[in-house]
């Protein structure tokens, strides 16, 4: 399928399909959508909730949907500012190619021009091997299909960034959100951009609890999913 790096409303880059009218990220903006919902809503919310209980292990995360390794490059910078240790899990069923890679702009738009070369090891580390790319992040690139995720209480944070449900409605099922709810350890959450009544149905006949919150620029709301303690 082709793909082209374009530049979204917040002057960061992210990679459109034109045979499905979809993006990477929010055509809105890619670094707004990312920390508003990954961060803000993902790490940070379950960072604060847990420092109350005197946070001290790992934060495990699961990505759904690695991409242009864009939230994962943010986490890295934002486990550095927060002196945490985070354990990174990417799931990508089709990595993109070291030319899209180099044409991306996160790090110059990220005022992390010197993270440069950490941004292109998250792309260049081998698959299935776990790597630590800095002194409190390490990262395991998964070669493999969303479906095939089988993990038991593993992860304490999932970001589900798949592509929307118009162009890929089997990734949005209640199937899949078991298996992302299995995943979870108790307590944990699952954020995502998505706020569609059909995937927070699905979310809820799983067991998760969900929260409306207010969405990144261009969305009215997104969701988040909590798996009780």
């Amino acid at each position: 399928m082709k793909r082209e790096v374009v530049i979204t409303g917040d002057g960061s880059s992210t990679i459109h399909l034109p045979d499905w009218d979809e993006q990477y990220h929010s055509k809105h903006g890619a670094i707004q959508e990312a920390y508003h919902v990954f961060i803000k809503h993902g790490l940070l919310h379950f960072y604060n909730v847990e420092q109350s209980k005197n946070l001290n292990e790992q934060v495990t995360i699961l990505e759904i949907g690695f991409g242009t390794g864009l939230n994962a490059f943010i986490t890295l910078l934002e486990a550095e500012k927060l002196n945490i240790n985070i354990n990174y899990f990417g799931v990508e069923g089709y990595p993109i190619l070291m030319d899209e890679i180099d044409q991306l702009n996160y790090p110059i738009e990220l005022n992390a021009q010197n993270k440069v070369a950490l941004f292109k090891q998250l792309h260049e580390v081998v698959w299935e091997e776990k790597y630590m790319v800095s002194e409190n992040f390490s990262i395991e690139k998964q070669n493999r299909f969303f479906s095939e995720i089988a993990e038991k209480n593993m992860y304490n944070i999932i970001y589900f960034d798949a592509f929307g449900a118009r162009v890929q409605p089997e990734l949005w099922t209640e199937s899949i959100f078991l298996k992302m709810y299995n995943a979870l350890k108790p307590g944990g959450v699952l954020v995502t951009y998505s706020a569609k009544g059909s995937v927070r149905r699905a979310m809820q006949a799983v067991g998760f609890i969900v929260e409306r919150l207010p969405g990144p620029p261009g969305k009215r709301e997104m969701l988040r999913a909590c798996k009780e303690a």
